[in-house]
């Protein structure tokens, strides 16, 4: 436990250079604080991937299961004898997947942005924004228990409301940013709820003790009913209400769209590969009870994600923004992880359904965040988010379309990408589980090939209708 004391680091460094940048932002060169932010998101991805290395390399113990490590736990609160909160870190394979997947991402985007928002005011507190929203994710994913998790949830619902509304001299920006601060609000209050009927019945916060393959902690909220279902199920369907806001499920989805009014490296660090995939994280944090409450809870986040992944591609098809194609391509990509970890059990083919969402987490991560900075150098080139303004741009943009090529191959599921090993999971999972989701996920599979393949062929071939207007922006 000693060995992993170090991992608090990765979540009080981006808070401090949050302070310094943002209370400094008035004081200090632009270019500095870009660098400041820059070089402390570069140490917590060292400090994420030395910790991956450790906890992955270690033997494993007698029983072969991965060990589940707390190195840092703070009492915080104290209600009763029982109903403690802490304040911790919580080392396990998937937070250690998301401590990659976060560092990775926004490490990438903290040098898109160097260049990118280069010349745009509040460049310095641009940088504090991404910090704190960096420190939101860290806490979040770290989080040792519910009422943990939940002090980081709103902490991220924050920043993402300050990094939608960067421009806020746009009033539409304004409006978006209000938008997805309200409405997911509205959700958090369904999770609210949740977290304190489970509490109330179990005694505890921590995760540990409620994710006890005994069932003791739960045993209380399993026996009790309201309206025809356990007070658990109630419990974990409102719990789930709450990522289903974070994550843009349908119908919490309303915001997702209109976040786009954000700079574009905002999208591919929000909207793409870590604030709206909390939502999964969250149902993946509480399988063990999800499981254990008897199916209908679980039965709900697997239609609710299948609806959503169809109802997202088809608007997808229509869309005639570049980022908002990529942003309803990410609704339907999270309702697909949803969909997994409904399907999903333990033991056999059941329980293929919950690492092949995880596995999709991680692997539409990285090639989401490229196709949204691959999309931010296209607009960047041609000065307008219209597909109809692009065209014939693999001549003067040759690397950006390579990449954006390679991220479309891979979220289409064309072999040997990524892609095709995770939805070939999540396929495999939903039809030993439920025909009618696995004949929904395979339609989605589908009509996924068929919007980005538009948007790609649309952007960088056909007829020429704007060049970049700079020869930098002719290197990329």
């Amino acid at each position: 436990m000693e060995g992993y004391a170090y991992t608090i680091w990765i979540v009080l460094l981006p808070f401090l250079v949050f302070l310094v940048t943002g209370v400094l932002s008035l004081r200090i060169r632009p270019q500095l604080a870009g660098w400041i932010g820059t070089a402390g998101i570069l140490v917590t991805l060292v400090l994420s991937l030395l910790t991956a290395w450790n906890y992955f390399s270690a033997a494993l113990p007698a029983d072969g299961g991965w060990p589940t490590v707390i190195p840092v736990n703070y009492t915080w609160l104290r209600f009763s004898e029982t109903l403690v909160v802490h304040m911790g870190v919580l080392l396990d394979p998937i937070s250690i997947m998301m401590l990659v997947v976060i560092s990775i991402v926004s490490s990438m985007v903290h040098i898109y942005s160097l260049g990118y928002m280069k010349d745009e005011p509040g460049y310095a507190r641009y940088f504090a924004f991404l910090s704190l929203f960096s420190f939101s994710m860290y806490g979040l994913v770290l989080a040792t228990n519910l009422f943990q998790i939940y002090f980081f949830w709103e902490l991220v619902g924050v920043s993402s409301y300050l990094l939608i509304g960067f421009y806020y001299d746009r009033p539409s920006a304004v409006a978006a940013a209000k938008k997805a601060f309200i409405v997911t609000r509205f959700a958090d209050f369904g999770f609210l709820v949740g977290i304190l009927l489970l509490s109330w019945y179990s005694g505890t916060f921590d995760f540990l003790a409620l994710n006890n393959p005994d069932g003791a902690a739960i045993a209380g909220a399993a026996s009790a009913t309201f309206m025809g279902a356990s007070v658990l199920t109630w419990a974990l369907v409102l719990i789930f209400i709450g990522g289903a806001g974070k994550s843009a499920m349908f119908p919490l989805h309303i915001w997702l769209p209109d976040a786009m009014e954000g700079p574009t490296p905002v999208s591919a660090l929000i909207h793409a590969a870590t604030m709206v995939v909390a939502g999964v994280y969250l149902v993946a944090r509480l399988f063990p009870v999800y499981h254990m409450s008897g199916g209908a809870a679980l039965e709900v986040v697997a239609w609710t994600g299948a609806i959503t992944a169809l109802f997202a591609a088809i608007i997808a098809i229509t869309q005639e923004d570049i980022k908002r194609v990529l942003a309803y391509s990410t609704m339907s990509q999270i309702g697909y992880m949803m969909l997994s970890l409904g399907v999903s059990g333990y033991g056999g083919e059941e329980g293929l359904g919950y690492t092949a969402s995880m596995f999709h987490l991680f692997t539409h991560a990285m090639f989401k965040a490229l196709l949204f900075l691959g999309a931010g150098a296209v607009i960047h080139a041609v000065h307008s988010n219209v597909m109809g303004d692009m065209g014939g741009l693999r001549k003067y943009l040759p690397i950006t379309h390579a990449a954006f090529l390679v991220a479309c191959l891979a979220i289409a599921g064309i072999p040997p990408l990524s892609g095709f090993f995770s939805k070939d999971e999540i396929l495999a999972a939903a039809l030993h589980h439920n025909p009618a989701i696995y004949g929904i996920a395979l339609l989605v599979a589908g009509l996924t090939a068929l919007y980005m393949f538009r948007l790609y062929f649309r952007v960088f071939w056909g007829e020429e209708k704007r060049m970049p207007t700079s020869r930098t922006k002719l290197l990329w």
